[in-house]
């Protein structure tokens, strides 16, 4: 299973009735009134954060800051346990996405809903997304990108964001992009080949150096 759903599912078990009440009120500004009357546990409100984009295993602050209210420290050291994982695991494909999202969320302005739509997320959800960060434009692009990530988690690669943004003729965003992840190949290969030589010249005795 998902080691974040693992934590959450761990999070859950961990939750008096009295606490879940509590977050359930903490979330009133987040969460439609019906969706909370039907929670019966924390997974239920969980799930409900996460289909709504509110949290996911890269953005734990909500999580946090509703452990952090009931001052549940046993549960907050599972969350930084986790946090901690996560962090040694971030493939190279993973910061290739995020460096990718930095420079559409620098470059691309108020243009993001042509790229949204262009990357098949949803009107209903654009106009959602307008709605949760009013004034707030890069925040706006962002989470149109985690919106697109979340649709398609089976393989949200670089390359589809690059073809989308020419297919709106933002190929000056594209070739930003494509240049920063050419730099990142050509450094990770250039380490690999410098820690290969430095083995080869190693003594061949197995004395250390």
């Amino acid at each position: 299973m998902d080691p974040f759903l693992v934590l959450l599912h761990s999070v859950s078990a961990g939750l008096s009735s009295s606490e879940l009440t509590e977050l359930k009120f903490l979330c009133q500004s987040r969460v439609g009134k019906r969706k909370l009357e039907r929670v019966q546990c924390g997974l239920d409100l969980f799930s409900v954060l996460l289909e709504q984009n509110e949290l996911d295993r890269e953005r734990t602050g909500l999580l946090r800051e509703l452990l952090a209210s009931l001052r549940r420290q046993d549960l907050l050291g599972r969350l930084d346990s986790f946090e901690a994982g996560a962090a040694a695991e971030v493939s190279s494909e993973e910061r290739d996405l995020r460096a990718a999202f930095d420079i559409i969320c620098d470059h691309v302005g108020k243009d993001w809903r042509r790229l949204a739509r262009q990357l098949r997320v949803s009107d209903a959800m654009i106009d959602a997304i307008e709605e949760k960060y009013p004034r707030n434009l890069t925040e706006q692009v962002r989470e149109s990108l985690r919106v697109w990530k979340n649709i398609h988690k089976e393989d949200p690669a670089v390359s589809h964001l690059v073809r989308a943004l020419r297919a709106c003729q933002m190929n000056l965003v594209a070739d930003l992009i494509e240049d920063d992840q050419q730099a990142r190949s050509l450094e990770s290969s250039t380490g690999t080949v410098s820690l290969t030589s430095r083995d080869s010249d190693r003594p061949s005795s197995g004395v250390p150096w």
